[in-house]
Parts: C-alpha cells; sequence; structure tokens
C-alpha cells in the first residue's frame, strides 16, 4: 500500500479544497479527477491499481464535494471548476515542483468534461489527458427535461435537482455498489446552474475539439446508464490531436473505474501513461495557423459572400428600426461594431430601451463585460507582483480604445500610457483622463509599430493588448506587436493580453455586422485558438503565469511574465 497524505490549499477566491497526496518517486505526476456528487476518496483504489510508484499522485475534493469548502450558489458555472483545475495544476507545479508537461489528468464523468474544458480554454502544457466516460450528455430520462429545466431556472431562479443515479446504476461490483448508497461524503443535490451548464460546456467541446491537441485517450463503458456514448465519439472524431485512442469496455456501467473487472480500463491507462512519458512531449507548432488549419479555413469560409434570409432580414431590422431604437446599434452602424466607441457603450451597460437592452444583452457583449471584470483583475494582480519585486508600477496599453477600464483599475500605478491609432478614440481619452483625475497620458500611436513601441520612455513594467489581436486574423502582424512589446517591458516585468478562442456567434456577426477597420465592411473574425495564442506570447519572450475565463469559454485574459 502507497503512503498516502491529506492536505488543503486555498483557492483564490478563499475556498479550502481537499486532496489527498500519494508521493512519489520521481518528478511525473498523476491528477485524479472524481465524477460528479462524489469525492477523491471514491478514487483512491486507482492510485493504488495504476501501479506507478514512480509518480506522485493528486486526488481533489471538488468544490462543494467531500471534505472542501464552498457551496454551488448561483455564480458556480461549469467554467469554475475548470478554473480551480487550473489553480491546482499549478499549486501542484509550484508546492511539488512537478511542471505541467510532467503532469497527467485522469478523470471521471463530469470531472471529465470541465478537465477537457479546461484543456481547450487554457490549453495546458500537460503530458497526457485520460478522459473516462466523460458526461457530455446525460440521460435525463423524462421528456424535454432540459428544455424544463431552462424554463423553470428563468421562473423561479437558482435551484438544486436531486441525483437519480444509484449504485446498482453505477457498478456491477456489489461492494462498491453499496458503499455509494451508503458515504456520507456523496453529495447527491446539483445546482442546475452546473448541470445546464454540463450539456452547454459538452455542446462547445464536441463542436470545437480540433482545437484540444493534448494526447487524448477515451475510455468508455458499453452499457452506460447514466450518458450517451454517441457525443463520446463525436469528441473523439474531431479531436486535434494525431495522439489520440478510444476503447469501449462491453457490459460496464458508468464507474468505468470501479467496475468489477476494472483493471481492464486501468490498464489502459497505465499503458497510455507510461507510453507519452517515455518520449518528450508533442506539441503542435500554431505559429503559421493563419495560413492553414481549422481555423484559417473557417475564416476563408466566413469571408466568402453568403446568401441568408435570415442574417438579410436581420442587417434590415439593424438599419431600419434597431438604429432607431437602440442608441448601441447605431453606435455600432456609425463607428464599427468593433470600435472603441462601441466597446466603451457595452462596457456602460446604460440600455436606452427595450431593444437596446436586448442588444447589449446579447451573449457575447455579457461576455466583453466579463472579460473587463477579468482586466481588471489582473491589473490589479500584475501592480502587486511588480511592487513586490521592487519595480516601478508602469502601465502601458497600446490599443486603448476610450481606456475606460485601465483608468479605473489602474490607479495605483505611478504612471499610465494610453495610446490608439484613432484620433477621436485619444480625444474622448483625454476627456476621460481629465474627468477622472488619473495621472495618465494619451497619445496617439501604432500597436503594430515595434520600432515605436520599442522607443516608449519610461519603460512600461505592465503592458496590456486587449480586443485588438482578434481583430487581426494575421500572425505576422501579432507577432511584430508582441516583439515591440517585449522591446519595451523589462525582464520581471508582465503582459496582460486577450484572446478569443471561440464564440458562437461567429458567422451572424461576419454575416451582420461592420468592422471599424473598413467603413461599411463585414466583420470577420479569425479566432485563434488559446494555444496559437499563448505560442505567439512565448515566442516573443514571455511566460503565462494565470488565465481567466467567462463561463461560455469566449474571451480570455492572460497574465505573463517577460522571460
Amino acid at each position: 500500500m502507497r503512503s498516502v497524505e491529506e492536505r488543503k490549499f486555498t483557492l483564490r477566491d478563499g475556498t479550502g479544497l481537499f486532496y489527498r497526496y500519494w508521493p512519489g518517486s520521481s518528478n511525473k505526476a498523476i491528477v485524479l479527477l472524481h465524477r460528479g456528487h462524489e469525492h477523491s476518496g471514491r478514487l483512491a483504489h486507482v492510485a493504488e491499481e495504476l501501479n506507478l510508484p514512480e509518480f506522485s499522485i493528486f486526488a481533489w475534493d471538488a468544490r462543494a464535494h467531500g471534505k472542501s469548502e464552498g457551496t454551488q450558489h448561483k455564480d458556480v458555472t461549469m467554467s469554475t471548476f475548470s478554473s480551480d483545475l487550473d489553480e491546482f495544476v499549478r499549486h501542484i507545479g509550484t508546492c511539488y515542483a512537478i511542471p505541467a508537461h510532467e503532469t497527467a489528468v485522469v478523470a471521471q464523468s463530469v470531472g471529465a468534461v470541465f478537465a477537457a474544458a479546461w484543456a481547450h480554454d487554457y490549453a495546458p502544457q500537460i503530458r497526457c489527458l485520460v478522459l473516462v466516460s466523460p458526461a457530455f450528455k446525460v440521460k435525463l430520462y423524462v421528456p424535454c427535461a432540459r428544455l424544463g429545466l431552462t424554463i423553470w431556472n428563468q421562473i423561479v431562479g437558482h435551484f438544486f435537482v436531486q441525483s437519480y443515479v444509484t449504485g446498482g446504476a453505477l457498478t456491477h461490483d456489489k461492494v462498491r455498489a453499496q458503499s455509494y448508497a451508503t458515504d456520507p461524503l456523496i453529495n447527491r443535490p446539483i445546482s442546475v446552474r452546473v448541470l445546464l451548464g454540463l450539456y452547454q460546456t459538452a455542446d462547445r467541446l464536441i463542436e470545437d475539439a480540433q482545437a484540444i491537441h493534448i494526447p487524448t485517450q477515451l475510455l468508455l463503458s458499453g452499457s452506460d446508464w447514466v450518458v450517451h456514448n454517441k457525443p463520446q465519439h463525436a469528441f473523439f472524431e474531431r479531436l486535434g490531436t494525431p495522439e489520440k485512442e478510444i476503447h469501449t469496455f462491453a457490459g460496464f456501467y458508468h464507474d468505468t473505474l470501479g467496475e468489477k473487472d476494472r483493471h481492464l480500463p486501468i490498464a489502459k491507462a497505465r499503458e497510455f501513461i507510461i507510453r507519452h512519458f517515455a518520449r518528450p512531449p508533442v506539441v503542435k507548432d500554431l505559429l503559421d495557423a493563419d495560413k492553414k488549419g481549422f481555423t484559417y479555413e473557417e475564416h476563408e469560409a466566413l469571408r466568402r459572400p453568403k446568401f441568408s434570409l435570415n442574417f438579410a432580414i436581420q442587417r434590415l431590422s439593424m438599419n431600419t428600426s434597431g438604429k432607431l431604437l437602440s442608441k448601441g446599434i447605431k453606435l455600432g452602424i456609425d463607428t464599427g461594431f468593433d470600435s472603441g466607441a462601441t466597446l466603451d457603450y457595452v462596457y456602460r451597460n446604460e440600455p436606452n430601451g427595450l431593444i437596446d437592452w436586448v442588444y447589449l444583452n446579447a451573449i457575447g457583449w455579457r461576455g466583453i463585460r466579463i472579460r473587463r471584470r477579468h482586466l481588471e483583475e489582473l491589473i490589479g494582480r500584475a501592480l502587486d507582483l511588480v511592487k513586490n519585486a521592487g519595480l516601478p508600477a508602469r502601465i502601458l496599453d497600446i490599443a486603448a480604445g476610450h481606456g475606460r477600464y485601465v483608468l479605473e483599475a489602474g490607479q495605483a500605478a505611478e504612471h499610465i500610457r494610453l495610446r490608439d491609432y484613432r484620433e477621436e478614440n485619444v480625444n474622448d481619452g483625454r476627456k476621460l483622463i481629465a474627468a477622472k483625475g488619473v495621472n495618465a497620458v494619451f497619445e496617439k500611436g501604432d500597436a503594430f509599430d515595434r520600432a515605436e513601441l520599442a522607443a516608449l520612455a519610461p519603460k512600461p513594467t505592465i503592458g496590456i493588448v486587449s480586443g485588438l489581436y482578434e481583430l487581426f486574423p494575421d500572425n505576422g502582424m501579432v507577432q511584430k506587436s508582441l516583439a515591440g512589446l517585449a522591446d519595451a517591458i523589462p525582464a520581471g516585468g508582465y503582459l496582460i493580453y486577450t484572446g478569443q478562442p471561440w464564440h458562437p456567434q461567429l458567422e451572424m456577426i461576419a454575416r451582420t455586422l461592420t468592422s471599424h477597420k473598413a467603413k461599411g465592411q463585414p466583420w470577420v473574425m479569425r479566432r485563434r485558438t488559446q494555444l496559437e495564442l499563448d505560442q505567439l506570447v512565448t515566442a516573443a519572450g514571455f511566460k503565462k503565469v494565470e488565465q481567466r475565463v467567462d463561463e461560455w469559454g469566449i474571451f480570455t485574459v492572460s497574465l505573463a511574465q517577460r522571460t
């Protein structure tokens, strides 16, 4: 029997997470993630049965599960668990000196879904990923249950759904089935937001699985009473990594790693992990993803004209009644829906009527406002880091729009420099500086001119590039901009950058909205996966240290240190 220790660590929101730790003999790790309702004790046998004594093994109790703190309140979503996982793996790296590229993740059921979301949204450089019976589509058995839960959630607000699953539906192992019924740490209620978010996250992951390049193994149960198998196969087929394999175990119920014959899937997981640790990490180079690959092909398709009655009606309504009844729509038509003026209007979120309220509450604009909150969090974090390092706190935003979020979040900085290439943004930004009384300057400048950025004085210690690179498909332009930022920011300084790895309305935007870059022209964006964006930042001389993402996986905000 391996020795096991019980430990805790604290998330940035103050929630304490309990985890079990089995020390290993080498600098390698396996992270085990339990299924919904359960806890790390239900996976303790896997730590033994994998028979990999050289690996340190970590198994947490997810927040609001087992011995961990927290509740599934209305603000907890599936993305909360992915964020917690990112912090947990970083905690392992900091406290146990085991880097992500020496780590494997083995995740079951609901844990497998948020592990896959973490792989997609955060692009962690882990060695491999084992997904066991991922709950991409739960069998609810009641007709129209998902629709009914959605409507009821809208009517009454947040509530909990009681799990119908019994131990006998999970495994043929009678002892394990009985223990499921009597375990006092099993948490049967699940938040309706988490349950509905499980479906939404799964749909997004299946649609965009090409963005996942981590070597991945799927272990499925052939007689699963809890989740559907078809979405699992669709996800596997679309995975972006060539290093993938799938195994289905006939007659197995949902608790694949807790079944009577669990030695079969555990042996497959063990072999997969050993094989991928026996060779150097496989990392796909995406620096030329603007010239080939699935996001390039998607962008080319969006550039081509295409008639759609639905989009034609949307364009007509926006250009007639829309601009009369909504200040936001009129501003977008006049200045571009991606302009600094539009962004500032979305940030302020002060609708002038029902149509404007509907416009401002589109999922993309809601995501933008969450992005602003994440930007403000990481600006505060970067200010603390540079001050603790004894560096001057000087902020540079190279494409600030009106600069509202920087002026409000960066007031503790000793100097703020805002830049934008549009004269009207510079003028409006200067008015905002005067109104707020902040120590800042606003000047006209080119965010893609390396020499211009490199020559700035005094040198910034915190660089910000927000909402800019998403508007330009060409990686060459982005590389010039990042090189200029790397020239300007000294070693030990920080870069805050945003990304848009996915968007549910990408085609609607391309077919109905216009860009500020060329008046009246369609706003066509090429998505960059988080891995592609991180590689561009790394190539410029920065190392990502933290990240945030909204609950829909649309906008990311990352913090990187100049190396």
